[in-house]
C-alpha cells in the first residue's frame, strides 16, 4: 500500500508528491516541539493531534518503521521573560508596602503599560493624565471599533494586530478594576510583570539556571499531560535544548569555519549572502516572506532587538550574547545562549543524521524558523559546489484560528486544552474534529464543528452497540445456522460494500492522508450496514466483518485510547481499569442483579415452565467456563444478562393474561429501567418470537436518557397541572361573574338612566343610548340572566 502514498510537501508547493523515504520501509521524522512557558491551547492540540494521526497512519496502516523525534525548547526569549518576571513579582510581594506606596507602584505600572502597548489612550486633547478611574471611558472612545469586532482603522477584517490590542485592553481593564479595588497584587499582575522587569531585571542572578528550568520543567510536564489526555503517542526520542548547548556551540563553530557565519560583539549570525553566493537557495519554504521584517523580528525574539553587528538585515542569530538577567553558557565568543533556529538543526541532526525524511510543525513556523533551519543545516552538511538537501518532506499543519486570528499563547486569545476538555470536548471528540479537516488546511473554530463530530461519533457508537447485540443474540444458535457472509458481489452484499470501502480508504489515505474523505467512507459504510440490519434477519457475520474493520480504522486514527495495535477487536476497547479485576469481580454486579431478579420472580409464584427452566439453568457454570479463558468483560457478563433478559421476555409474554399483571409489568420495567440501566445495559425489545437485544451502552448515556425521559414526563405533568389550574381559575371567574344579577350588570358611571330590567337608556352625558349598542347589551344581559339563574340553582339561593 505504501508504494502509492503521496504527500503534500511544503518544499514542492502544489499537488501531493510520491513519498519515497531515504531507506525503504523506514522513516526518520523530526517535529518541532513546544516552547514551554504557559498552558497548551487548542492550537497546540490541532498541531500535535494532526501530527499524531499521520504518524499512526504511517505506522499502523502503511507499515513504516518510524523513528519520531521531538524537541522541547527550554531556553528562549519568552521563557526568560516569563521566569524572570515571575521571580521578580515573587520578590516584590515579599516587600512591605504602605497603601500609598503600593498605589504609587500600581499607577506607575499602569502608565508604563499603556505607553508601551496602548499609546492612543494617552493622546487626548485636554492633556489630562490617564488613570484607572478614567481608563474605561477613554478605552471605549479610542478603541470602540476594535472592541466592536472591527479593525483599528475600520477597514478590512480583524487579524493578529487586533487580537494583540484586545489582549492589552483586557490586561489594562483588569488592572484598572483591581487597582480601584485595592487588589494590586493578584489583580494587576499582568501590568506589574513588565514594569518590574524594566526596573529590576539586572538584579536577577541568571547564573542560577534553576530560575528558568523550574518554569520549563513545570510547563513541560503540563504539556505532556495534555498530550497523554489527547492520546498523542510519546516521541521515540525527546530532546531538550539545555542538554545540547555544547553541541550547538560546535555546530556554530563549523558554520563560521565554512564561511557561512560570523561573530559580532559576542553574538554569531548566519550569513545569508554567503550562503546564497555558494549556490544555495534561501527561504525555500516561504520565498515571499524573506524580507518580512515583522516575522524576522519575531523569529529573533523580543530580547534580541538591540543586538548589533549584522551584515545583512535578514541575517539571524545562531548564538546570542547574554545580557544581564539572561541565562548563559560558555562559548568561544563569550558567555551566551543558543539562537532559536539553531536548536532544532543540532538536535535533529544529532539523532537522525545528515538527512531526514520528514520535518513537521505548525504552518506559522515555516518562515523564518523552518527556512532558517534548512539554511543553517544545509550550510553545515553541504560540500562546496554541491547542494545538500537536509529534509526530503516538510509537512506543515494548518493553524487553528479564532475570528480570523491564529490561536497563540503570546496573543492570549486561546482556550487551554485543559479547559476545553472540561467544558466543550472529549479527547475523542476533539480528534474527530481534526480528522474531519485536512491536516494542512486552516481550521476556524465553530459550533458546527463539534455538532458534526458528535454526530459521526454517535453513528459509530450505535453501530458497534447494535452489531454486538446481534452477535450476542446469534451466539445461542449453532454455528451452521448463522447466516454466512455473502460473496456473490451483488449491490446488496455486505462483503461488496466492505471491499469497496477498503479500496476507497486506501485511496484516501494514500492521497496525502485525506482523513475527511476517510471519515466519510466509514460513515457511508455504517449507513449501508444499518440499512441491512434494519431489514431483519441480518447477515451477522457480514456485520461483524464490517464492525471489525471500522474498529481497526478508528484504532489506527487514535480514536480509542484503550486499544492497542493491531486493533483486531470489535468496538471500543474496555477501560484498562477492568484488566486489573478478576473475572469474579467483573461479573459480580451482573450476578447480583440476576440473583435479585430470580428471587423476585420466585416470590410471584408464576406458573410458567419456561421461567422454571431459566431459573433452574446453570448460569454459574456457564460463567465459570468463560472465566477460565479470561474473556472480555462483556462476555463474562453475558450468562447473567442473557438469563435476566429471557426472564423479562417471558414476564412480558405472561403479563396480559396473568392475575399478577400489575406486579409483572412493574418488575419488567424495573429490570430494564433501573437494574440494567445502572449496569450500562439496555434491552431493545423486538417481536415476541425474537426476544430483546442486549446492548452495552455507557451507563452515563443511559442515565442521561432516563433523566431526559423523566424530565419530559415532569414537564408534561406540569403542563397538565397548569392547564387544570387555569381551568379552575376560569371557572371561578365565571362563577363570580354569574353572581351578579342581570339588572345590576350595567349599573356603573358609563350610564345615567336604566329601565326596569337594568338596561341602560341614557349615557352619562344624558344622551340616548345608541340602538346598536343597546342591541349588543341586550344579548349580554340575556346571557348574564341565564348564567345567574344557573348559579342560583346550583347554590340554592
Amino acid at each position: 500500500m505504501a508504494a502509492h502514498l503521496k504527500v503534500h510537501n511544503s518544499l514542492k508547493p502544489g499537488p501531493p508528491v510520491p513519498f519515497v523515504p531515504i531507506e525503504a520501509g523506514k522513516v526518520s521524522w523530526y517535529v518541532c516541539g513546544p516552547t514551554v512557558y504557559d498552558f497548551s491551547h487548542l492550537g497546540h492540540a490541532r498541531n500535535y493531534v494532526s501530527t499524531d494521526i499521520i504518524r499512526r497512519i504511517m505506522i499502523h496502516y502503511f507499515g513504516f518503521r518510524v523513528k519520531f523525534v521531538m524537541n522541547i525548547t527550554d531556553v528562549d526569549d519568552k521563557i526568560i521573560l516569563k521566569a524572570r518576571r515571575q521571580k521578580l513579582l515573587e520578590l516584590e510581594k515579599q516587600k512591605t508596602y504602605t497603601e500609598a506606596e503600593l498605589s504609587k507602584l500600581a499607577a506607575a505600572a499602569f502608565d508604563s503599560y499603556a505607553k508601551s502597548n496602548l499609546p492612543e489612550l494617552l493622546k487626548v486633547s485636554d492633556g489630562s493624565p490617564l488613570s484607572p478611574s478614567n481608563y474605561a471611558e477613554r478605552r471605549d472612545k479610542v478603541y470602540a471599533k476594535v472592541l466592536a469586532g472591527g479593525t483599528l482603522t475600520g477597514e478590512g477584517k480583524p487579524g493578529d494586530n487586533e487580537a494583540k490590542l484586545k489582549m492589552h485592553i483586557s490586561n489594562l481593564t483588569s488592572a484598572a478594576t483591581a487597582i480601584q479595588e485595592n487588589r494590586v497584587f493578584g489583580g494587576a499582575d499582568e501590568i506589574l510583570l513588565p514594569y518590574l522587569d524594566s526596573l529590576y531585571k539586572d538584579t536577577i542572578d541568571a547564573r542560577d539556571h534553576g530560575i528558568f528550568t523550574d518554569v520549563t520543567k513545570y510547563w513541560e510536564e503540563q504539556f505532556m499531560q495534555d498530550m497523554d489526555e489527547l492520546n498523542v503517542m510519546r516521541p521515540d526520542v525527546l530532546t531538550r535544548v539545555t542538554t545540547y548547548v555544547p553541541q550547538i556551540a560546535l555546530f556554530v563553530e563549523k558554520l563560521i569555519q565554512k564561511g557561512f557565519a560570523y561573530e559580532a560583539d559576542g553574538s554569531v549570525y548566519f550569513d545569508i549572502a554567503a550562503f546564497e553566493k555558494a549556490g544555495n537557495p534561501y527561504a525555500r519554504l516561504r520565498p515571499d516572506s524573506r524580507n518580512d521584517k515583522a516575522l524576522q523580528e519575531e523569529g529573533e525574539g523580543s530580547l534580541s532587538k538591540n543586538l548589533g553587528g549584522k551584515r545583512g538585515a535578514g541575517d539571524f542569530a545562531l548564538w546570542k550574547k547574554s545580557k544581564v538577567g539572561e541565562p548563559s553558557w560558555p562559548s568561544p565568543w563569550g558567555e551566551g545562549r543558543p539562537g532559536w533556529h539553531i536548536e532544532c538543526s543540532v538536535m535533529a541532526s544529532d539523532v537522525l543524521g545528515a538527512q531526514i525524511d520528514i520535518h513537521s510543525g505548525g504552518i506559522d513556523l515555516a518562515f523564518p524558523h523552518h527556512d532558517n533551519e534548512l539554511a543553517q543545516s544545509e550550510a553545515y552538511f553541504c560540500e562546496h559546489g554541491h547542494e545538500h538537501n537536509w529534509v526530503k518532506y516538510f509537512l506543515h499543519m494548518g493553524h487553528l484560528s479564532i475570528s480570523g486570528s491564529k490561536m497563540s499563547k503570546s496573543l492570549k486569545n486561546f482556550q487551554t486544552i485543559k479547559d476545553a476538555l472540561k467544558t466543550d470536548y472529549t479527547p475523542r471528540g476533539m480528534r474527530i474534529v481534526f480528522l474531519m479537516g485536512r491536516w494542512n488546511d486552516g481550521v476556524e473554530i465553530s459550533p458546527d464543528m463539534r455538532t458534526q463530530a458528535e454526530g459521526w461519533e454517535s453513528g459509530v457508537n450505535n453501530f458497534f452497540i447494535n452489531v454486538k447485540s446481534h452477535i450476542l443474540a446469534a451466539s445461542d444458535q449453532p454455528a451452521g445456522e448463522l447466516k454466512s457472509l455473502s460473496l456473490n458481489g451483488t449491490s446488496d452484499s455486505l462483503q461488496a460494500s466492505l471491499e469497496t470501502a477498503q479500496a476507497e480508504m486506501e485511496s484516501a489515505l494514500s492521497d496525502s492522508f485525506d482523513t475527511p474523505r476517510a471519515m466519510r467512507i466509514i460513515d457511508q459504510l455504517i449507513k449501508q450496514a444499518n440499512i441491512h440490519m434494519n431489514k431483519g434477519d441480518p447477515d451477522v457475520r457480514g456485520l461483524e466483518s464490517i464492525a471489525r474493520w471500522v474498529t481497526r480504522m478508528v484504532g489506527i486514527f487514535g480514536l480509542d485510547a484503550n486499544a492497542s495495535p493491531p486493533y483486531d477487536g470489535l468496538g471500543w476497547a474496555s477501560s484498562p481499569a477492568s484488566s486489573n479485576l478478576s473475572a469474579e469481580e467483573i461479573a459480580k454486579p451482573y450476578a447480583q442483579v440476576f440473583q435479585q431478579v430470580k428471587g423476585q420472580v420466585e416470590s410471584l409464584s408464576l406458573n410458567s415452565p419456561v421461567l422454571d427452566k431459566i431459573l433452574a439453568s446453570d448460569v454459574e457454570g456457564e460463567f465459570r467456563s468463560l472465566a477460565s479463558s479470561r474473556s472480555d468483560p462483556e462476555t463474562l457478563a453475558m450468562p447473567y444478562l442473557r438469563a435476566v433478559s429471557r426472564i423479562r421476555d417471558e414476564l412480558r409474554r405472561l403479563a396480559p393474561t396473568s392475575p399478577s399483571k400489575k406486579q409483572i409489568l412493574a418488575l419488567s420495567d424495573q429490570i430494564r429501567d433501573n437494574d440494567l440501566t445502572n449496569l450500562g445495559v439496555y434491552l431493545d425489545d423486538r417481536g415476541e418470537e425474537q426476544g430483546a437485544l442486549i446492548k452495552f451502552v455507557p451507563k452515563e448515556e443511559l442515565l442521561a436518557q432516563k433523566e431526559e425521559k423523566a424530565a419530559k414526563e415532569r414537564e408534561k405533568l406540569a403542563q397538565k397541572e397548569a392547564a387544570r389550574i387555569a381551568r379552575e381559575k376560569l371557572e371561578a371567574e365565571k362563577a363570580e361573574k354569574a353572581k351578579v344579577p342581570p339588572s345590576e350588570m350595567f349599573k356603573d358611571d358609563r350610564f345615567s338612566a336604566w329601565d326596569d330590567e337594568g338596561l341602560p337608556t341614557k349615557t352619562k352625558d344624558g344622551e340616548d343610548v345608541p340602538k346598536s349598542a343597546l342591541k349588543k347589551m341586550k344579548k349580554d344581559w340575556e346571557r348574564q340572566k341565564k348564567a345567574h339563574e344557573e348559579w342560583k340553582a346550583k347554590s340554592g339561593v
